[in-house]
């Protein structure tokens, strides 16, 4: 099982995008997330330590690695604008073998329409279910709908 989760954003994706990557600022809104550790300006290649709360408030630390950082791009064919944030799991069992996780966070924004946030955890390796895939979505739902709740709060500051 890969853990996702999907939700449409009332905000333009630049928007959307900027509330993503000011990883200083995800303890205002970011309810899975509490804190993100990385060198400022976030870049490839660059660590990223994640202080993820669960549901039942325990907190634990997952050390990552930031393997893409795509700024929105419009498609001039089709006017879609894309975005793409992703990070490799780095902790002991990745480093064994064990558990291997990707995470990607796409934003997809059609002409006139919402920003769409979808984001997935490519889970491999013999130990994923210890991994908690059934936690970590429950954690991708909420983290999707507190940047939903910023990038529209962010969105009707910015037009006001």
């Amino acid at each position: 099982m890969n853990p996702s989760a999907q939700i449409d954003i009332d905000a333009p994706l630049e928007v959307v995008w900027a509330v993503m990557t000011d990883t200083e600022r995800y303890g205002e809104w970011n309810p899975f997330v509490e804190r993100a550790e990385t060198a400022q300006p976030a870049a490839v290649g660059n660590p990223i330590v994640l202080h993820v709360v669960w549901a039942n408030g325990r907190r634990t630390r997952s050390p990552e690695r930031i393997t893409a950082l795509d700024g929105p791009t419009t498609d001039p064919a089709s006017g879609t604008t894309t975005a793409l944030m992703s990070y490799v799991y780095e902790g002991l069992p990745s480093r064994l073998g064990l558990v291997r996780g990707v995470r990607h966070q796409r934003l997809t924004q059609h002409p006139g329409g919402p920003t769409t946030y979808a984001t997935v955890e490519e889970f491999s390796g013999p130990l994923v279910r210890l991994a908690g895939p059934g936690r970590v979505a429950d954690g991708f739902r909420r983290h999707a709908e507190g940047l939903r709740k910023r990038a529209e709060q962010e969105a009707s500051r910015r037009a006001g």
